[in-house]
């Protein structure tokens, strides 16, 4: 298991970050399983590394989501803004209630 870095993480397709977390998910299960069964460990911190390797992983996925739901909120935005913009360029005039 080799210690991916955020800029890694953040470089990769959605799809494998998924697969990486499947793959780290069931090392996680499978060492604990070691550990609860009273065997030692290869590696000590290991489980340690899994979990931190983890919630990179979880902070990858959700930073993705949350740029998705930004561009998402975005574009209806400026639609909107270019609605509102005469064919001079010059935003349109607000009509003024009495």
């Amino acid at each position: 298991m080799a210690l991916l870095k955020m800029k890694e993480l953040r470089g990769m397709r959605t799809e494998d970050v998924d697969s990486k977390m499947r793959e780290l998910s069931d090392e996680l299960m499978h060492e604990r399983g070691v550990a609860a069964m009273g065997g030692a460990p290869a590696s000590p911190g290991k489980i340690r590394a899994l979990r931190t390797e983890i919630a990179r992983i979880h902070t990858v996925m959700r930073e993705k989501e949350l740029a998705a739901e930004k561009a998402e909120a975005e574009a209806p935005a400026q639609k909107k803004e270019k609605a509102k913009v005469k064919k001079g360029g010059k935003p349109a005039k607000k009509e003024e209630k009495k």
